[in-house]
């Protein structure tokens, strides 16, 4: 009997994450890639790794804190997980910085681009740095001293800083050290006088150092930036029946959460790198030297500054139903469902469901969850409209969402501002399902109108995300999402769901037995199957569940993103199991759950990843396709992928993601296949109201005497 709790059958949930922004990074190093897209792969890896600290290695460290020494799936302590997280960071950042300076920045010059340096600066650019310093940095700069008068002060999150060695011009000994913020009013990039040269917002401010402190010697100044412990710590008891207030109060707490990692120049002396980090209480291991600029997401600053498209991916906007235009748009869904799988098709259609439904007179009601919008969210706005006109209007707005509280708070008190009845999320239970219900009169009845879908209703991620959704009128469907909005805005407990499965318990529950029966089939010479596609795999108990499928001979097939903590390749464990991940053009986005079913299968899409905090602490939705036209759409979307050999790399048995072999092989890059099945579409859309066009144009008119001539009204 195999034991699938043992440890050598899971990676590190941590270790996995790296590899993943690894695979990002890989991104940034293929030449196949537009130069520009490459600069902006490589600021991606940035981001994703500053966010990666401030919770993942922030929530480590707070465990070794308090003295938690439980062991992960693969058996490693916070301690031990701490150490190994460390190490190979390191070695992601040190590769980060050869792209940079190997690659990219020698690419970039040789297009006539070109970040400088002081020492690169000519005599009429200084001058015009000098200038520029003294107008628009010197108002802003606060140098402040350190010494047993005044404490080492408060930095940001997230920012750059300037650490100072000096000693006044009589003084043998130095012995003084200052710091001071990098200002953010005038950006990162400052563009030059001469074409296609500028010159990092640090670099100025070291260059003119000495007017900050005259009367002292600049010995050495280096540019370092620190990220915060950010994780977010609601009170799950009654102590705090605010959550709102709740949210608001940490957010400022958070701010000042510890220093959890601080990078400096490779040229910071041992001494002053030494006394930084003694005075901003960061553990060495942390402390992290790079050859560079520092924050490499100046690439994208940089970049907005030039124009150049052939060194960027060819634009391209997604595909417009014309059976979802707002006028025909209730009557279509009335008629039948439709699956949306965004970029390819347009997000335009979820936003005029919400809009048209907002104007509509027949419309009663609205309801919707909100997880993250964009900044100036048009679905906000068609709310609060159709709030205004007198419709009711319900909106469960997620204000623990990572990283966007204080963009969701705005939303919220925005919305109740305009009239609109607003949740704010569950204690204890982010909610992260995806769905709209619209409530209209259509003659005597009253008919429920549904979107749901796997990702965001975020009209600016929705161009690069790759997400699925759908539009229903299915009474079912509506049946259970009135139920579940029920649940969530007040005290409902329904005992049961038509189609859909909810997380917490239900998802979990329902995909065991999907499982379940897979084996069930396998063990009966039946036909047996999984695929599934989701963005990542970290829950011990599902990964169990997949070892037992593979044992009993189900061949699993998982298209993942991010995390898997997963191996595969495992003797009478996990022989049978085959991960992709594709990193592409588009973020992938979507979750499907698919289950062959002796040869009839089942299709699901859902908000839900396969992680404990998914199945068990979020408000998910899993639903079905239960239109084989779209159940087929799906699997072929599936099958496209899969087969993907441009950018799919392949889980191997030794833990590393490998490229698939493509020789003597057709090259099949699933995510410009769809684009270019997009393109063609449209094209052929734009033929025929091109052609509808001319018919109207030459068509005949009446003869306005046929009337008379053949004896006409008396």
């Amino acid at each position: 009997m195999v034991d699938f709790k043992r440890a050598k059958y899971y990676v590190n949930r941590e270790i996995s994450w790296l590899a993943f922004n690894d695979r990002v990074l890989e991104e940034a190093r293929d030449v196949q890639n537009p130069l520009f897209e490459r600069a902006n792969f490589l600021a991606i890896t940035q981001k994703n790794m500053d966010e990666w600290f401030m919770v993942r290695v922030a929530s480590l460290q707070q465990q070794v804190m308090i003295g938690h020494d439980r062991v992960d799936a693969a058996g490693l302590t916070p301690t031990k997980q701490l150490d190994e997280i460390s190490k190979v960071a390191g070695e992601q950042i040190k590769k980060q910085y050869q792209v940079l300076t190997r690659s990219l920045l020698p690419a970039l010059r040789r297009e006539g681009f070109e970040i400088l340096h002081a020492d690169d600066l000519t005599a009429n650019q200084i001058q015009f740095l000098k200038r520029f310093f003294d107008q628009e940095l010197l108002p802003v700069l606060t140098p402040m001293a350190v010494d047993t008068t005044r404490p080492f002060p408060f930095l940001a999150n997230d920012t750059l800083n300037i650490g100072v060695r000096l000693k006044k011009s009589e003084d043998k000994i130095e012995k003084y050290i200052a710091v001071l913020q990098v200002p953010e009013t005038s950006g990162r990039v400052i563009a030059l006088p001469e074409k296609n040269q500028y010159i990092l917002i640090e670099d100025i401010v070291q260059l003119f150092l000495p007017s900050l402190f005259p009367g002292y010697v600049i010995r050495e100044s280096t540019v370092f930036h620190v990220i915060r412990d950010m994780e977010l710590d609601i009170a799950d008891d009654e102590d705090t029946p605010n959550i709102l207030q709740d949210v608001q109060s940490k957010l400022q707490e958070r701010e000042r959460g510890r220093i959890i990692r601080v990078i400096f120049s490779r040229t910071t002396s041992s001494s002053l790198r030494i006394k930084l980090i003694k005075l901003l209480h960061v553990d060495e291991s942390r402390a992290y030297m790079v050859n560079g600029p520092i924050d490499l997401t100046f690439l994208n600053v940089w970049l907005k500054f030039i124009h150049a498209p052939d060194l960027k991916f060819p634009p391209f906007k997604g595909y417009n139903n014309p059976n979802l235009a707002p006028d025909k748009l209730f009557n279509s869904i009335k008629h039948q469902d439709y699956l949306l799988h965004h970029p390819y098709d347009s997000f335009k259609p979820v936003i005029e469901f919400i809009q048209t439904a907002a104007k509509d007179d027949q419309v009663l009601a609205i309801k919707m969850t909100l997880y993250r919008v964009s900044g100036k969210s048009p679905i906000v706005k068609a709310l609060g409209e159709a709030a205004q006109r007198g419709k009711q209007v319900t909106v469960l707005v997620e204000i623990k969402a990572r990283f966007d509280e204080e963009n969701n708070v705005h939303w919220a008190r925005e919305l109740e501002r305009q009239g609109v009845h607003v949740v704010y999320g569950l204690r204890g239970l982010k909610t992260h399902a995806k769905v709209v219900l619209v409530v209209r009169r259509e003659d005597d009845t009253i008919r429920r109108y549904v979107h749901l879908g796997t990702g965001n209703y975020n009209d600016v991620t929705a161009n690069f995300y790759t997400d699925l959704g759908l539009l229903t009128s299915d009474s079912e469907l509506g049946a259970d999402v009135a139920s579940i909005f029920n649940i969530l805005t007040g005290y409902s407990d329904p005992g049961y769901f038509h189609q859909l499965h909810m997380s917490p318990d239900g998802i979990r529950e329902f995909i065991y037995e999907q499982i379940d029966n897979e084996i069930a089939n396998a063990k009966a010479g039946k036909a047996a199957g999984i695929k599934m596609k989701f963005n990542s795999l970290s829950d011990e108990r599902m990964i169990r569940h997949l070892y037992q499928a593979s044992q009993a001979g189900v061949k699993v097939s998982l298209i993942i993103r991010g995390i898997t903590m997963l191996k595969v390749g495992i003797p009478e464990v996990s022989e049978t199991i085959e991960v992709h991940s594709i990193v592409g053009r588009f973020l992938e986005h979507s979750r499907i759950y698919s289950f062959e079913n002796d040869g009839n299968p089942k299709v699901y899409l859902s908000s839900a990843d396969l992680m404990t905090r998914n199945l068990d602490r979020r408000v998910e939705l899993l639903f079905p396709l239960k239109n084989d036209r779209l159940r087929d759409k799906v699997l072929s979307i599936f099958q496209t992928m899969w087969h993907d050999n441009v950018k799919t790399r392949v889980l191997q048995q030794n833990g590393s993601f490998e490229k698939k072999d493509r020789r003597g092989v057709m090259a099949l890059d699933a995510q410009e296949m769809f684009t270019q099945d997009i393109l063609v579409q449209q094209n052929n859309q734009m033929k025929q109201e091109q052609l509808a066009a001319t018919k109207q144009r030459f068509e005949p008119l009446n003869n306005p005497f046929i009337n008379e001539e053949y004896g006409g009204e008396e």
